[in-house]
Formats: C-alpha cells, sequence, structure tokens
C-alpha cells in the first residue's frame, strides 16, 4: 500500500483476472524448505520448482519460481554437509550381485555441480538475458540439476556378506 510519501500509486480495485501468481504455483512456491530436511526431500522439492520452471509463460511466476530454486540450491549446500541418515543410506544400496547403474559424475561433483546450479540461478535472476540467451540458460540448468540429481540418487552401496561396502568393493568404515 502507497502512503502520503511514496511515489507509488495503489489501486484497490483488483479483479480474478489480474492474480500475479496462480493457485497452483502459489502453493509450489510454498513448499517449505529447510537444512534439517534429508537431501531426497530437498531433491524433490528442488525437481518439483525445476519441472514448472518450464511451463511458466509469466515473468512473475518465472522469477519466482528462479529464486526458490536459488534457495533451494542453498539448502542443497547446507545438506551435502550432513551425514546421511540411515533411511538414505537403505535407499542408496543395492544387494550384492545386483548391478548398480553407473553413475555418469563422479560423486565429488555433487558440490561443484550444485555450485553450477547456483551459478546460473543467479545469471537468470540478474535479468540481463536476452530471451534465446534466456531459454539456453533454463535449459541448461535443466541440465545441470538433472546431472546432479542423477549423481545424488546413484547407489552408493553394496550390501555383502561382509557388511556395507562402497560400490568399487570397498568396505565402508564409517559414513558421512
Amino acid at each position: 500500500m502507497a502512503n502520503a510519501d511514496s511515489n507509488t500509486f495503489a489501486y484497490t480495485e483488483m479483479t480474478k483476472d489480474q492474480t500475479i501468481i496462480a493457485k497452483d504455483i502459489a502453493a509450489l512456491l510454498k513448499m517449505p524448505l529447510g537444512a534439517k530436511n534429508d537431501l531426497f526431500h530437498v531433491l524433490h522439492t528442488c525437481s518439483c520448482w525445476m519441472d514448472e520452471l518450464a511451463e511458466r509463460h509469466s515473468h512473475a511466476e518465472y522469477i519466482a519460481l528462479v529464486g526458490r530454486l536459488q534457495a533451494g540450491f542453498n539448502v542443497l549446500r547446507v545438506v551435502l554437509t550432513h551425514p546421511l541418515p540411515q533411511h538414505l543410506i537403505e535407499r542408496l544400496t543395492v544387494e550384492e550381485g545386483q548391478a548398480a547403474a553407473p553413475c555418469t559424475v563422479s560423486e565429488a561433483d555433487s558440490d561443484v555441480l550444485c555450485e553450477y546450479c547456483s551459478a546460473v540461478t543467479q545469471v537468470l535472476l540478474g535479468q540481463q538475458l536476452g530471451q534465446a540467451q534466456q531459454v539456453q540458460m533454463t535449459d541448461l540448468l535443466s541440465q545441470l540439476f538433472s546431472l546432479l540429481e542423477e549423481n545424488l540418487t546413484a547407489p552408493r552401496f553394496v550390501r555383502t556378506k561382509k557388511g556395507l561396502a562402497w560400490t568399487n568393493g570397498e568396505l565402508v568404515q564409517g559414513l558421512h
């Protein structure tokens, strides 16, 4: 609301056709996310935002989603430093003899991929790109996030007769 010293005009007559953000996108933007969430929850939430980003034609919705993605990548940076909880270790474990899908990116690169995703969202939030460049950068962000998601959800452990081992066969001593 504008006040007497403001140069902003206040228009109280908003019609139902002038909604800034649709109800479905508003619910998506309100999805809570914090450093206490586990890795897969943060990835799922960011994935929902990524999926919706490609479908947005409203500039306000697009920028809101990119902003939420930036916040999500900030949370992901923190979550990546936490030890894996037991329920995630189970989800990242395959049984001996079961083929683990090869990961296309090394495990150490998840931090770097997260930084790349964050950098691209910063560029998009700067709003200094032409339309074609914005589309290309959004596609790049989508591809980087897909690599990050694939990397972080790929099996890491194999349950053997000797205990839990890394997918390269080395026994797990302690987990982080």
